[in-house]
């Protein structure tokens, strides 16, 4: 006990670094899992990555409370492109939503308590077991756990006036509008040719009242281009997963300076 002593403040450096990235990584940072078993998993990770790196002795100087703060924000950053990603499935769920006629109907997650489309709830929760099934929470782990490759517990400040590292930024954001673009343009667009068959029925035979046989026709038709594209739309999720870890690991690589 006396041994670990010296090393207690670059163990706290890492504890810190892990349950702020449990604050904003999908999966481990919902509601349903209690506060207390999110502090107990961060301890113990960090106690397990604190024996395979190797760490310097730190003293609890004014440095010292700045690496605290460095530690904190390279955990949600990271932990936040994560959950960049993952929202991408959700925003794709909102577009099919807007076309479908579902967009006034939204509903709480119970999961982060924030409002999510209909559709979008449920191809977040189909890619979330996806991500399961596949083992993706394995290599969220492992991406932290790699990061102090890229960004040393005794690097002192982030560079957030780097040019590269917003441009990095922008571009994460740009790709998850395209990964979100990808996954809904095959409903998008089948739900855009039943309005332009709905605008020349309309125009065709006055006495039809579209807005009443439109919407469920569309809802139909919504659903029939679901069950028929999904597989597809999990092919896009996997490179989602892709996209994630690999922003991952160049923003660490901005920060890190390297």
């Amino acid at each position: 006990m006396l041994d670990f002593l010296p090393s207690f403040p670059a163990f706290l450096l890492v504890l810190v670094r892990v349950t702020s990235f449990f604050l904003m990584m999908p999966l481990f940072s919902y509601r349903s899992i209690p506060n207390s078993h999110k502090i107990g998993l961060g301890f113990f990770m960090a106690w397990i990555m604190f024996y395979t790196m190797d760490i310097p002795e730190l003293e609890i100087d004014a440095n010292y409370f700045m690496l605290i703060i460095k530690e904190a924000l390279v955990g949600l950053m990271v932990g936040f492109i994560a959950y960049l990603m993952m929202a991408a499935i959700q925003i794709a769920g909102g577009f099919i939503d807007f076309q479908m006629g579902f967009a006034i109907a939204n509903v709480i997650d119970p999961q982060t308590g924030a409002q999510s489309p209909l559709t979008g709830q449920y191809l977040y929760t189909v890619a979330l077991l996806f991500l399961l099934s596949v083992n993706g929470h394995h290599l969220l782990l492992d991406g932290i756990y790699h990061s102090y490759q890229f960004v040393p517990i005794d690097q002192l400040f982030i560079p957030f006036g780097n040019a590269n590292m917003a441009e990095f930024v922008i571009r994460a954001f740009n790709s998850m509008f395209i990964i979100a673009f990808q996954m809904s343009i095959p409903v998008v667009g089948s739900l855009f040719l039943v309005d332009v068959a709905l605008g020349i029925v309309a125009r065709t035979v006055p006495q039809l009242n579209v807005f009443v046989v439109g919407l469920p026709l569309k809802i139909g038709v919504s659903f029939i281009v679901l069950v028929v594209v999904m597989s597809v739309m999990m092919v896009v999720v996997s490179e989602a997963f892709e996209a994630t870890l690999t922003t991952m690991r160049g923003l660490m690589e901005l920060i890190g300076g390297s």
